[in-house]
């Protein structure tokens, strides 16, 4: 039996146990319950960097079009400035996402450790933010239209806060922020820790409160379990890989996306995947409201093998990707989750036809009602206004 086949196998069998004792849930530490805020309780859609799919990655304007499209939450991912405050991007260096090659010389790089890579780039952390609001916004996948490149500011979190609220407040329903710190232990060594500047800023918002419409989300551990003691904002523990096999189906793990950075930090030894066996769920639950693990964790790919075991292009487009690939559910590990107490959330939903398994025959709509079927509490999507139509679609079905 191979390792992730274990893996599911005894999170299956140990559901009972996981159901019975359960760890410091929210009602241990006055916490509410954990809910989910898509619309009449059907499963909560995200709009991933905002509308990634229509815009570029954490601007207003993708917020915003996220909203209008119908998006319960939007994500805005958190760095920092030189200057502390916190600014809405992918990642800590502004190369992929921005045109500060064009304003910047490249006497304004340096070269950082990030997650025990050493990178050169035009980090953040080495720009105040009067300097960060004189750059734009660029597309980063070269699939998608760079019509947009060039046009919009890069946010504050404060901004991103005061326009959804401003747009919940004008739509007249609750719509939510779902932040991620990313690479917190990068930062905290910096000198620029996110978890309080984050704290503060839905304070000023009047949302770091046990209900308030947001989730807090990160990769790391230690740091959801610091803001466990600081907020009754709801967290979530997401849980990422490196890839997965296409000969086997099974989910792979190489740094630095095997672990939490901040176990390597420290010395802890294991994968992502731990975080996923019954003893990870109950160490998950004592400090967070939910998990959010990569789609393939739940629903992985196979591809079809030739005699001499490689992969076929079975559309016949000359490439080799998960259009090529048939879907295999994983309903036994989506159970157990469930039993467990935690919501359950996942990502990313794209709709190009390249990332949609040949099951799904070119339809994104075909995804979401196999994840919405599985009993998923919410969806991260590139593509909000597909989700929201496929959530309607899956919610009409269900009533005939």
């Amino acid at each position: 039996m191979n390792s992730i086949h274990r893996l599911f196998v005894s999170v299956a069998a140990a559901t009972g146990l996981l159901t019975a004792c359960g760890g410091g849930g929210p009602e241990a530490d006055g916490r509410e319950a954990p809910q989910a805020i898509g619309q009449g309780g059907l499963p909560t859609v995200v709009g991933h960097r905002g509308a990634a799919g229509h815009r570029p990655d954490h601007t207003l304007e993708g917020y915003a079009l996220a909203i209008e499209m119908g998006a319960d939450m939007v994500e805005p991912d958190l760095v920092a400035t030189k200057d502390g405050v916190l600014i809405a991007r992918h990642e800590p260096m502004l190369d992929d996402t921005t045109d500060v090659a064009s304003k910047f010389g490249p006497e304004r790089k340096s070269t950082k450790v990030l997650d025990g890579i050493p990178t050169t780039a035009y980090f953040a952390s080495d720009f105040t933010l009067a300097e960060i609001k004189t750059l734009r916004a660029r597309q980063p996948l070269a699939e998608r239209s760079p019509q947009y490149d060039g046009l919009y500011q890069i946010p504050t979190f404060d901004e991103v806060l005061a326009l959804v609220q401003d747009k919940a407040s004008k739509h007249g329903r609750t719509v939510g922020v779902y932040p991620e710190t990313k690479h917190p232990t990068f930062h905290a060594a910096l000198g620029l820790a996110l978890e309080d500047r984050l704290l503060a800023a839905l304070g000023r918002a009047g949302w770091n409160r046990a209900g308030a419409p947001v989730f807090i989300q990160s990769f790391e551990t230690a740091n959801l379990k610091y803001l466990r003691g600081k907020t009754k904002v709801r967290l979530i523990q997401l849980v990422d890989a490196d890839d997965v096999n296409p000969r086997t189906g099974e989910i792979t793990f190489a740094p630095p996306f095997d672990r939490p950075y901040d176990w390597t930090a420290s010395g802890r030894p294991g994968t992502f995947g731990d975080l996923l066996t019954p003893a990870g769920l109950a160490e998950v639950k004592s400090y967070a409201d939910g998990i959010s693990p990569w789609k393939r964790y739940l629903v992985s790919v196979k591809a079809t093998l030739d005699a001499a075991g490689n992969p076929v292009d079975i559309n016949g487009d000359g490439r080799i990707n998960d259009a090529d690939f048939r879907a295999l559910p994983r309903p036994e590990l989506v159970s157990a989750i469930k039993r467990s107490g935690l919501l359950l959330h996942t990502w990313t939903f794209r709709s190009e036809a390249r990332r949609l398994a040949a099951d799904y025959a070119g339809d994104p709509a075909r995804e979401y009602r196999q994840f919405f079927d599985l009993g998923i509490d919410g969806v991260f999507s590139d593509f909000p206004d597909a989700a929201v139509a496929a959530r309607t679609a899956w919610m009409t079905s269900r009533r005939r």
